[in-house]
């Protein structure tokens, strides 16, 4: 860490849903949860089904505002300035989310659209990370005639292609094959440390954090950091499987 302003802050943030099943009342799917995220880190948030991560991802992407305490992203409220952000934070889901009725460089495309970029250098943009995710060739082909991990990759591409500050990754991988997974992580690991952008990974797999390097927090419910590391190049096997053995303590509290 240093002294510049984080990219990412959360000070004793706390959300609350009503119930729906007729009992009145709320539950918390967040409570009194603080962090910071510097410029640049690459921050993997591992948890049970249910112990508040996704919701944690929505509310730093501003789809959802904090019952108390404050977010702020670059300085700024993601709920309250959502328009903002456009441009500065890309997205990667589970699914692809790519639109059927465009093809795979229309889909990536889509966002330097929405952000009025010039059409030539659209082209020349697209064209360029289609290439560098392995795409060429495929660039006319419709979603449904691609690959799950092609698809991914094509979300992954769109993602890149606005030159986003900040990158959020929910689950990316976790629909695809062991091989296919693998490989796109280490794609998106390169680049990430090509593009300097800081990113938060959502994931329920601890082979996948331990894997991505970096920061490591594990939550439990309603989200709170049980458990905190930090994971280097440095560390050896013996070293992971110590931090395996914590990551497993604080899941299984």
């Amino acid at each position: 860490m240093t002294d510049e302003a984080p990219e990412i802050l959360f000070e004793h943030v706390t959300k609350s849903f009503p119930r729906t099943d007729g009992t009145g009342g709320g539950f918390e799917a967040v409570r009194d949860l603080s962090f910071a995220v510097a410029r640049g880190e690459l921050l993997a948030i591992l948890g049970r089904t249910g112990c508040g991560k996704s919701t944690t991802f929505n509310l730093m992407s501003g789809l959802l505002r904090p019952t108390s305490g404050k977010v702020t992203v670059k300085g700024h409220d993601p709920f309250a300035e959502f328009d903002w952000f456009r441009g500065r934070i890309g997205i990667v889901f589970q699914n692809d989310r790519l639109m059927p009725w465009r093809t795979a460089f229309e889909n990536v495309e889509l966002g330097l659209e929405l952000n009025k970029v010039d059409k030539g250098k659209r082209a020349e943009i697209v064209a360029s990370w289609l290439g560098r995710l392995g795409l060429n060739g495929h660039e006319h082909d419709y979603p449904h005639a691609l690959s799950g991990g092609m698809r991914q990759r094509v979300s992954i591409a769109r993602a890149f292609a606005t030159k986003p500050e900040i990158l959020l990754c929910d689950e990316p991988f976790s629909a695809l094959d062991e091989h296919t997974g693998s490989t796109l992580r280490e794609e998106f690991r390169g680049l990430l440390a090509q593009t300097g952008a800081t990113a938060i990974f959502i994931t329920h797999s601890i082979e996948e954090a331990l894997k991505l390097g970096g920061r490591l927090m594990v939550f439990e419910r309603p989200a709170r950091i049980a458990y905190e590391t930090r994971l280097g190049a440095a560390m050896t096997e013996h070293d992971r499987d110590e931090v395996r053995a914590r990551i497993r303590h604080a899941l299984a509290a």
